[in-house]
């Protein structure tokens, strides 16, 4: 009869087993690692009624040349040199280390059932968090020692009432184990069954590479990672996507021998930026989606570094990355992992190296990627609607020509029939029917309309922190930004668009256009706008097309004609030299009142006097003269 002892004091099961880990997730990647090392081609995840069994075609245990016991020497460190860093196959290196990954079933479930088969020989035994005696496990029979998936060689792992369960999709299994274990390729499978399901993991990159944006990728192993990306901006690729060498950073750490030895830090892997995250979450217990995880020896030992390395920008929740620091796991330098396996110690100058290489230069460069990819999808988008703007309008002039032709031929023809006596009366009918039967033709109207930027803040360069509190304070009262045009705006869908003149923009607004809705101006004015000709121009052009307009002056400058002078204006102090912005209540209250009553005449849903106010306040100081 074979025994089976636990080579650990049993106080440590209790304390480990519970609290190892506390997700599934965590305890399937350290199984599926175990079975990685066993030289497995295929792992088989079997979500059954009452337990959860990991099976694998990995070479087995032997009870009778010791693999078992050495197995079941919890904590006992399984590489202490290169050699024993390999795989028996010697074509994978190792992830596991201090052989406590064992015991992550033990998380889920009070028992679990090992099973073992190699040439012939079935092995079997219950781990528990109780052992018999303190240390002996309880043998199998070997007619009970039944596998499911596989036939003369591997592993079961069996766990048995388990109090954290799979989640209800089988696709959202695949996608939770993608990111915590992406090393999936024709050498190694991951299949994942529940009664008539089941889904097989073989390929990760595609799996992700395809709804990135942004990427780049470090060392040679990983730059055909960058063909996976779409190709959709070819002219811009090198802005989005790039290959880079492997980064290698020199460094000072002490070994196990307690000397200090020089190393080179080298960081492989990728880091990339989602085009959308809309709809990617499909339930609530996934990990999340933007995350950059640490790999040691192709196993993960860390997440996700984000919050530590972030600056709380709100495009970092487009990054995704995996890099590999396979120092992390070298034989000859101290376990840097921490107790619950999963992160690493944050003190640890190889840890400190990574965190301030990511955070420095590698999320820096990743983001502005992103950014350049907002501002070509924002460009093309703009063209697009310009350019449809600019048909409507073509059309809408042929059928205003077409409207006055036809209106006053019919006109011309109806007058004739009615003769020379003919009443005002009779004539005024003629023309309104003629030209009631031919409105129809101004249909593109409302289109045209539509497209139209509704209002353009008028400034110059030198006042742009007060024409941003304007811009702001729009906003907030529910005016869309792609409907301001504003030249210094931080929001690029406001400025004009990228290769147009800034003349010929302005002038599809205030002259070229049969649309009746003109654009509604707020002019920014002080000393600066006597020495700006732009800003003169939109003045003058104004006038000459009584468009609407607001006035927000910063004083003691003195708005003139032609602008609409002779009604109240806003007026705002600046002070000297250090420009800080300032207004009483008084002149508050007016700055809201004036962008409630554009609100009003452009039927804009506007915010309560008192929102605003509050909302002003964070944006000016207001405070008595």
């Amino acid at each position: 009869m074979k025994q089976y002892r636990l080579n650990v004091d049993p106080r440590i099961l209790e304390l480990l087993g519970p609290n190892l880990y506390t997700n599934i997730y965590y305890v399937l990647a350290e199984l599926i690692a175990n079975a990685y090392d066993a030289d497995a081609k295929n792992v088989y995840i079997i979500s059954n009624k009452d337990d959860i069994r990991v099976e694998d075609d990995g070479h087995g245990m032997s009870y009778e040349a010791g693999d078992i016991a050495k197995y079941l020497n919890v904590a006992g460190v399984s590489r202490t040199t290169e050699t024993e860093s390999l795989t028996k196959s010697g074509a994978r290196r190792k992830m596991g280390r201090k052989g406590v990954g064992k015991l992550a079933a033990l998380s889920v479930s009070e028992d679990v059932d090992v099973l073992t088969i190699v040439n012939g020989e079935k092995s079997g035994f219950v781990l528990t968090r109780h052992p018999e005696n303190g240390h002996d496990l309880k043998a199998i029979p070997d007619d009970q020692i039944v596998f499911e998936r596989i036939a003369d060689h591997g592993s079961a792992i069996i766990m048995r009432n388990p109090q954290y369960r799979l989640h209800k999709t089988l696709d959202s299994v695949k996608r939770n184990l993608l990111k915590i274990f992406p090393l999936i390729d024709a050498n190694f499978r991951i299949h994942v069954i529940r009664a008539n399901e089941e889904v097989t993991i073989e390929d990760f990159d595609r799996n992700i590479m395809g709804e990135l944006c942004a990427l780049v990728t470090l060392g040679d192993k990983f730059k055909p990672l960058c063909d996976l990306v779409s190709d959709s901006h070819p002219d811009r690729r090198d802005d989005l996507v790039a290959a880079q060498a492997t980064k290698a950073i020199p460094i000072i750490v002490k070994a196990n021998d307690g000397k200090e030895h020089e190393y080179s830090l080298e960081v492989l892997g990728w880091i990339g930026a989602y085009k959308s995250t809309r709809g990617r979450k499909a339930e609530l217990t996934d990990f999340p989606d933007n995350f950059v995880s640490l790999f040691a020896n192709e196993k993960m030992g860390e997440f996700n570094i984000l919050p530590v390395v972030g600056q709380n920008k709100l495009n970092e929740v487009y990054v995704v990355g995996q890099l590999h620091v396979d120092l992390f796991e070298l034989t000859e330098l101290p376990d840097m992992a921490l107790s619950n396996r999963q992160g690493y110690k944050s003190d640890d100058p190889r840890y400190e190296a990574v965190r301030e290489y990511v955070r420095g230069e590698l999320l820096a460069d990743i983001l502005k990627r992103r950014e350049t990819y907002t501002d070509i999808v924002n460009a093309d988008k703009k063209k697009q609607k310009e350019e449809a703007q600019r048909s409507d309008e073509a059309k809408l002039r042929a059928a205003v020509d077409t409207f006055r032709r036809k209106a006053s031929e019919e006109a011309a023809t109806a007058l004739a029939k009615l003769g020379v006596n003919v009443s005002r009366e009779a004539m005024e009918d003629a023309i309104s029917k003629s030209i009631n039967d031919n409105s129809p033709d101004l249909g593109l109207k409302a289109t045209v309309d539509s497209k139209k930027k509704k209002i353009l803040i008028s400034q110059t360069y030198l006042d742009k922190a007060f024409a941003d509190i304007i811009y702001q304070m729009l906003v907030f009262n529910d005016v869309p930004s792609d409907g301001i045009l504003y030249t210094n705006c931080d929001d690029e869908v406001c400025r004009v668009p990228e290769g147009r003149g800034v003349y010929d923009y302005l002038r599809e607004f205030f002259v070229e256009s049969y649309s009746t809705q003109k654009i509604f101006v707020l002019f920014v004015t002080s000393e600066n706008t006597k020495v700006s000709w732009g800003a003169i121009t939109e003045v003058g052009a104004s006038w000459i097309t009584k468009i609407d307009h607001k006035i927000f002056n910063v004083h003691p400058f003195r708005p003139e004609h032609p602008l609409n002078d002779e009604v109240q204006w806003q007026s705002t102090n600046r002070d000297k030299p250090s420009g800080d912005l300032w207004m009483i209540p008084l002149n508050a209250d007016i700055f809201c009142q004036k962008i409630e009553a554009v609100c009003d005449a452009l039927d804009y849903k506007k915010k309560t006097r008192a929102q605003n106010m509050a909302h002003l306040g964070t944006l000016v100081s207001i405070r008595k003269a």
